[in-house]
């Protein structure tokens, strides 16, 4: 009976890309909240689902826009992702000018955000999909080439791009931190436009979950000191904690 409700549950966010919990009981008024939960614990295990606030998303529906690569990662840590995506979304103010970037925590971050007039740039596809779903808020994507491992894009034009455009705060995630080699990602041309980026923005808040720590990938674009507020999880390690607020860095 749990499998065939648990396959049930599979097909139906198959067809309809992504639930709340609330149509989830709808449809299964005879089943706990709790058991519902559960149910989509197993699926997200399973790797058929991706669970995302009040709810959860079919991983063929994030595959329409994203591929396997950016499916996987989406699926890595998803609770730490949920719970920095939460924090940021409540830095985000009516009437801000944001840039957030094109990482599978971005995209949960994008979910987050309330429906409110805002203004974000993004080089991120998915992020932007997800956004234009809310009404009030105004998207703007930078374009240049498709790094189709993340669903973002970036080019060297973006450089003028930044220089005609204003915004005030900057949400961005890295792949890899060491307190030596500082934050760090897999494309040097991501990492360049990143470091433009940090360079028009009046604050950085950085999203990094901890699986994110002791890791180097090849192109460091940004420093401790380079960020305002570090935005992570509750697994985060004390003593790296401590290396942030040595250096004046807020952690939430």
């Amino acid at each position: 009976m749990k499998r065939e409700r648990i396959e049930e549950i599979a097909e139906i966010l198959d067809k309809r890309g992504k639930m709340t919990l609330e149509q989830l009981e709808e449809i299964f008024p005879n089943v706990s909240q709790m058991t519902l939960r559960r149910d989509l614990f197993q699926l997200e295990e399973d790797g058929r689902i991706i669970r995302i606030r009040g709810g959860a998303m079919s991983v063929k529906e994030v595959q329409k826009v994203s591929g396997e690569a950016y499916t996987k990662k989406s699926a890595l840590n998803t609770d730490a992702k949920i719970i920095i995506a939460q924090k940021a979304a409540a830095l985000i103010d009516e009437g801000s000018c944001v840039f957030i970037d094109g990482g599978t925590t971005a995209m949960y971050l994008s979910k987050e955000i309330p429906d409110r007039n805002c203004t974000i740039f993004t080089n991120g596809i998915a992020v932007a999909m997800e956004l234009a779903q809310k009404k009030n808020v105004n998207i703007t994507v930078v374009g240049g080439q498709l790094m189709k491992d993340n669903l973002s894009t970036s080019s060297p034009a973006s450089k003028d791009y930044f220089d005609l455009t204003n915004f005030e705060i900057a949400i961005v995630s890295a792949t890899a931190f060491t307190p030596e080699q500082g934050f760090s990602c897999n494309s040097q041309i991501e990492s360049d436009l990143l470091k433009r980026v940090f360079k028009k923005a009046r604050q950085v808040y950085m999203m990094l979950d901890s699986s994110k720590i002791g890791k180097i990938n090849p192109y460091t674009f940004a420093k401790i000191q380079d960020i305002d507020v570090l935005i992570t999880d509750d697994h985060f390690p004390k003593e790296y904690k401590k290396i942030f607020e040595d250096n004046n860095i807020v952690v939430m």
